[in-house]
C-alpha cells in the first residue's frame, strides 16, 4: 500500500477498483452498441441486445451509460465495430476459436 495515510490507502484501493469497473463497462458498452447496430435498437425485438443490457445491469452499469451506448449505435459515422472469428491450433494440436469485436480488421 501507499504510505501510512488512511485516505491515501483508500485512494489507491479505489483507483484499482475503478480501473477494473471501467474496463468491464467499456466492454459491455461495445457489446450493446454492436447488438443494437446488428438488429433493432429495441430490446424487446432484439434478443442479443436484451442479453447485453441484462449483463450490463448485472455488473451495476449505470443506466446513463447504457442509454449512451444505445444512442451511439444510432449515430451515423460512429464507431463501426464488427464481430470477427479467428480459428487456429494451439499446443498439442488443440483447436482454438477466438471471437472478438473490432473496429479494425488489419
Amino acid at each position: 500500500m501507499a504510505g501510512h495515510s488512511k485516505f491515501k490507502n483508500i485512494m489507491h484501493r479505489k483507483g484499482a477498483q475503478d480501473k477494473k469497473r471501467s474496463k468491464i463497462f467499456s466492454k459491455l458498452a461495445k457489446e450493446i452498441t454492436v447488438a443494437a447496430k446488428m438488429g433493432a435498437p429495441d430490446p424487446d425485438m432484439n434478443p442479443r441486445l436484451r442479453t447485453a443490457i441484462q449483463a450490463a445491469k448485472a455488473q451495476n452499469m449505470p443506466n446513463a451509460n447504457i442509454e449512451r451506448a444505445l444512442k451511439r449505435s444510432q449515430e451515423a459515422g460512429g464507431e463501426n465495430y464488427e464481430e470477427v472469428r479467428y480459428e487456429g491450433f494451439g499446443a498439442g494440436g488443440v483447436g482454438v476459436i477466438v471471437e472478438a469485436l473490432t473496429d479494425n480488421r488489419n
